[in-house]
């Protein structure tokens, strides 16, 4: 199926902005990564301007070694995704919320039974980001001492998510008849017990909560490694993505949608969706003082510790001589390994130094930043759909809410200008928003499934 000429747009949420240094910034609340009300004011921008989602990061753990860098970076006092988003779900009506969480360590039946509880609270509009733990120090908040080999952690996650789909559709969607005239309150001919058994999980069912509104949430993956890809083939709705480079991004788009096609996948019901970083200025000069500014409240300490990090903690770049230029290649990591790739690269390609490549690193973290007007940015943006190396964006704006308010009041107003994003929502659902199909339940019969559609969607409201 063709996908129509409108993007789609998400917000990555993180508390003070996506620029290591953004904290710092004085139109930046201090206090904002534990302040609900600060988030649901983002939501809120980004419903007003009909994104389709909001998009929440996460990692069960303080990602980073050294106290130097701990010190000095925002990003280790947010709320738990799934709690906070349920939350969200009361103060916003329209904006999908995307939750992630990992499936190294949780278990599928908590897991599956939060995201349906989720989608219930939102009336649809729940969405789970797919990850495999892989920061360093998770592995030892739950008991192991190193995280599983990265092949192992895919091989885990493609049993897990295959059971909480099969949690997800143990009720039919009208199995719950609630009759207080005869006291049957769920009929058990629509009841199905899921008894699964793998090489890693094991789960018998059923699930205690009816099938969501969605059937199950619209499903969320950002991995590019090998492994990852062919998991986002295979599974994801939406993939989310580091692309910076215009001629990688066509390659990843082209490559990942060949995949999907081969496990019988419809391109439009693979959605990519790569992260953007927009620092916007009525002039080029505004936009290039913004960035300055920021970068000046960047502490080196921190530029090398995000670094270290997302180069997978295969380099020491504190014992580096930082003017020398970044090698061809580095050791393989067990963490990060498609974000190293994408920075790599990029290093690579650009002849960069270390210290030139810590300082990108800090700005952007690997995806695509635009310095410029409104005009320029809508022309990158525009420019990457129409190439085909996007179906939309997520959002990162390296401050709030300033960031996010420059890309509403004029970036948005420009890509409705050139039609290329909408004015309004179309849908009920996340699912409607996207434009990605309601999946049947696995175990009832399709007749059975297609007179319940056809009933809700008579008496579905408008």
């Amino acid at each position: 199926m063709q996908r129509n000429d409108e993007m789609k747009l998400g917000l990555y949420l993180v508390q003070a902005g996506y620029h290591a240094g953004a904290w710092r910034d004085p139109s930046v609340p201090a206090h904002c990564g534990v302040d609900i009300d600060f988030y649901a004011q983002m939501a809120a921008l980004a419903e007003g301007a009909a994104f389709h989602f909001v998009f929440r990061a996460d990692s069960p753990s303080v990602a980073d070694q050294d106290h130097t860098t701990i010190a000095r970076l925002s990003r280790n006092d947010g709320f738990e995704p799934i709690t906070q988003l349920s939350t969200l779900s009361a103060k916003t009506q329209r904006i999908g919320l995307v939750a992630t969480a990992t499936t190294t360590y949780h278990q599928p039946y908590h897991l599956a039974r939060m995201f349906a509880s989720l989608d219930h609270l939102s009336r649809g509009r729940a969405a789970w980001n797919i990850v495999t733990s892989e920061q360093k120090f998770e592995a030892p908040n739950f008991g192991d001492e190193e995280l599983p080999d990265h092949d192992t952690r895919y091989a885990r996650a493609r049993e897990f998510v295959e059971i909480a789909k099969g949690l997800w559709d143990t009720w039919e969607d009208d199995a719950f008849v609630r009759d207080k005239q005869s006291g049957i309150y769920a009929d058990t001919t629509k009841l199905h017990l899921l008894n699964y058994r793998g090489d890693y999980l094991s789960v018998r069912g059923p699930l205690n909560i009816a099938r969501s509104p969605q059937g199950y949430p619209a499903l969320i993956q950002a991995g590019a490694s090998d492994a990852g890809i062919r998991f986002a083939a295979e599974v994801a709705e939406v993939v989310f993505t580091a692309q910076p480079v215009l001629e990688d991004g066509k390659r990843y788009y082209a490559a990942l949608k060949e995949k999907a096609r081969a496990f019988g996948r419809e391109d439009d019901q693979v959605l990519i969706m790569p992260g953007i970083v927009p620092i916007v200025g009525r002039t080029k000069q505004e936009a290039a003082e913004k960035l300055e500014k920021l970068q000046s409240y960047t502490h080196i300490d921190v530029q090398i510790g995000v670094a270290d990090r997302l180069l997978g903690f295969v380099t020491d770049l504190r014992s580096m001589d930082l003017d020398s230029l970044v090698p061809e290649t580095l050791p393989q990591t067990n963490f990060t390994q498609s974000r190293q790739k994408v920075l790599l690269d990029l290093a690579v390609r650009q002849k960069f130094t270390w210290r030139q490549l810590v300082r990108s690193i800090s700005d952007s973290w690997g995806h695509l930043m635009v310095v410029g007007t409104p005009d320029e940015i809508s022309d990158t943006m525009v420019t990457t759909f129409d190439e085909h190396a996007a179906d939309g964006f997520n959002v990162i704006p390296a401050t709030v809410p300033g960031g996010l308010d420059d890309f509403v009041e004029l970036v948005v107003p420009e890509l409705r200008r050139r039609g290329k994003f909408r004015s309004a929502y179309s849908g009920q659902t996340l699912r409607e928003n996207l434009g990605l199909k309601r999946p049947l339940n696995q175990f009832a019969s399709t007749d059975r499934q297609s007179s319940v559609v056809s009933s809700q969607a008579c008496t579905q409201p408008h």
